[in-house]
């Protein structure tokens, strides 16, 4: 019991470290452009929700170590808070575009790194992947409504996808299901990050960045609809066959989520 409360102090300091390093890069951020007070409030709750949430999912998974991946994908999520922060900003003045498209970029060039962190150093967590794949939706979210600004409010699909997806499930419980690996989804995934930043880096034409962003909506509208009747036709009538089929996809689902993080 002692050991592992040792173990839980010393993932509850990884965390508080992660808020301490959110607040301390808000602070720069306020001292280099002058954010108002929507982007501190904002900025702020990000840091207190991450470490809360992360916190007690840490204490409920009992890992006996943060791991170097997490600690990157952590990384990640400070920078994540930096954008959030910009983002809440921008409705209140114009913090420097090249600023916002910096902490954006390098958020996601870091995507592919904690998962081969992981895979290297045999730390591949469901926790891990799970963490990776909020933070990558919440930053997906946040670039959405950057670009709502400049495009209209239909773009807040792309960001709200995912959310209504998870939302959708808990009413019909079959979209739960495991779904059998796709590189095509994860490419749609990843191509969601990078429309986004172009259009919000406004360095095209505004015809051509309209479109960017609905390629993007539309490979996603896809990648979901796809995913949505793959499920549908493996639940319901069929039940049988469907039960069988994901059971036998599950573990290399989970083997792939873990391993891509």
């Amino acid at each position: 019991m002692a050991l592992n409360n040792t173990f839980d102090a010393r993932l509850q300091q990884e965390t508080a470290v992660g808020a301490g390093v959110q607040i301390l890069l808000l602070a720069l951020l306020g001292s280099a452009i002058g954010m108002g007070p929507a982007g501190w409030l904002t900025g702020l709750v990000f840091a207190f929700a991450t470490w809360a949430v992360l916190s007690r999912a840490l204490h409920r998974s009992r890992l006996s170590s943060f791991g170097p991946a997490n600690r990157v994908t952590l990384g990640r999520a400070t920078l994540v808070g930096g954008v959030t922060a910009l983002v809440a900003d921008s409705f209140e003045s114009s913090p420097p575009v090249t600023l916002l498209v910096g902490l954006t970029a390098v958020a996601l060039l870091l995507d592919g790194v904690d998962g081969k962190v992981a895979r290297r150093t045999g730390t591949s967590t469901a926790l891990g992947a799970r963490f990776d794949m909020e933070v990558d939706a919440f930053l997906i979210l946040v670039l959405s409504v950057y670009v709502s600004t400049q495009l209209g409010p239909w773009v807040l699909l792309i960001g709200g996808m995912r959310y209504a997806f998870v939302a959708a499930a808990r009413v019909a419980p079959w979209l739960n299901a495991p779904l059998p690996p796709s590189f095509a989804r994860k490419t749609v995934a990843a191509l969601q990050g990078i429309c986004l930043l172009l259009a919000g880096a406004d360095l095209l034409p505004q015809t051509a960045n309209l479109g960017i962003v609905l390629l993007s909506l539309g490979s996603l509208v896809w990648s979901f609809g796809r995913d949505v009747l793959w499920l549908y036709g493996n639940s319901g009538a069929g039940a049988g066959a469907g039960v069988e089929e994901t059971a036998a996809v599950e573990p290399l689902v989970r083997e792939l989520e873990l391993a891509g993080r």
